[in-house]
């Protein structure tokens, strides 16, 4: 559906619900620091509930997900206060200095970097677990505490750049799993919708089950792909100490139990939802859950495909989609009979797979195959910056339109000054 784009923004997450306030004392300041934390700006809320952007979209559920992951060997992830006064694009915008900094820090020493590396705004709260300024790296599942932006260089030279260690602060071992939601809501207004209530879905899961100390949840900001919003990223390393971070789309908040049960207790890929993987390049996503077709001899993929398809019909014919509200026939909603979310199963059609693709994750080691040759392929590429790379479509057009007007600006002054 629509999204909202009027605004640069790359980073947000929202509340449990559409409608986003800000709380009172959130004031956060770090350390010496504190002019890094200065915008406490309230964003504002947004028109439009579950039939317009939520689950019950006219457009849910019906793309392809394998293999919409860009190719990235690593993730930061700041931890910046609340989603609420996230801009659309904080790297774009004259915001609070640390976010913006950090960002143009990373993209002027892309090439410099050894791993591409994606940055990433989480939520944080000064006295919690997660502060503001603390810095998440996956897979090297550590945290630097109290990042301000005087330290912003050094950081990035020392840690990213060099892989060494920060001197200032020491790093910390992370362990268990920990999800990230896309809840940016004033970057699209689809994520805005879903994030909070799958946080919200999550948070009640784990405390039930009693993994309050083994999983963590936490709202991000865009991570590209608004479109298969409800968007959920995890991270967890298995027995053998080897750190995913799998990407899943078109996630409900029923879907939450089978990712925490399946996923994280089982280390077993939910294939259904599964988007791709960190350190996979998009073919080689699309050659890992053939594999998996393959070892499972298909049926069980059809079938969980099609029970996601039926689950998200069910949905739009009980919370009254776009169609009911507006008493339309059909017009406004597209045709519900075979989503594109389906996977070829006619692996004929197909290339070889030639190399194996590693499919172990989780807390248990799985089964897995080897991979062999150079599956950890030479994607080292220097080309936009990181901003960029987050642009949509509709990003790029309007970039193309303002290009154009100014061209025509320029054509017709000149043909103005011939003519006098």
């Amino acid at each position: 559906m629509a999204s909202n784009r009027d605004e640069p923004l790359s980073y947000l997450n929202a509340p449990t619900s559409s409608s986003v306030g800000v709380s009172e004392g959130d004031s956060s300041q770090i350390g010496s620091a504190s002019g890094s934390f200065q915008n406490e700006g309230f964003l504002g809320a947004f028109d439009g509930g579950d039939e317009d952007f939520g689950f019950s979209r006219s457009e849910f559920r019906q793309s392809l997900l394998v293999g919409t992951v860009k190719y990235y060997e690593r993730h930061v992830f700041l931890c910046y206060k609340k989603p609420q006064v996230w801009p659309p694009r904080i790297e774009a915008t004259e915001f609070d200095r640390l976010p913006r900094l950090l960002s143009a820090a990373l993209a002027s020493r892309k090439c410099d970097m050894k791993r591409q590396t994606r940055l990433t705004i989480c939520e944080g709260h000064d006295g919690t677990e997660t502060s503001n300024g603390d810095v998440l790296i996956f897979p090297d599942m550590i945290r630097y505490r109290r990042l301000t932006h005087f330290d912003v260089d050094t950081f990035v030279e020392e840690v990213l750049v060099k892989d060494g260690e920060w001197l200032p602060g020491s790093p910390e071992p992370l362990r268990g799993s920990y999800i990230f939601v896309c809840a940016h809501g004033a970057r699209d207004k689809r994520c805005g919708v879903c994030g909070p209530a799958l946080v919200s879905r999550f948070k009640d899961e784990i405390e039930s089950r009693g993994d309050q100390g083994k999983v963590s949840v936490r709202p991000c900001s865009h991570i590209g792909g608004h479109k298969y919003a409800g968007n959920v990223i995890i991270f967890g390393s298995n027995n053998h100490g080897k750190v995913t971070g799998h990407w899943y789309g078109y996630v409900m908040p029923d879907d939450v139990p089978t990712l925490l049960e399946q996923h994280i207790e089982k280390g077993e890929i939910v294939d259904s939802l599964w988007r791709g993987q960190m350190g996979l390049s998009e073919e080689e996503q699309m050659k890992a859950q053939e594999q998996r077709v393959i070892a499972n001899g298909g049926g069980n993929m059809e079938r969980s495909l099609k029970d996601a398809a039926t689950a998200s019909d069910e949905s739009k014919v009980e919370d009254g989609g776009c169609c009911q509200e507006n008493g339309s026939s059909g017009g406004c909603c597209r045709s519900s009979n075979s989503p594109e979310n389906v996977v070829d199963f006619n692996l004929e059609k197909r290339k070889g797979i030639k190399n194996p693709i590693s499919i172990n994750i989780g807390n248990k080691g799985g089964s897995s195959t080897s991979s062999s040759g150079n599956s950890s392929s030479p994607h080292k590429v220097c080309t936009m910056p990181t901003w960029l790379e987050t642009w949509e479509s509709e990003d790029v057009y309007a970039a193309l339109a303002l290009i154009g007007a100014a061209v025509s600006v320029a054509v017709a002054y000149n043909c103005y000054r011939q003519l006098g």
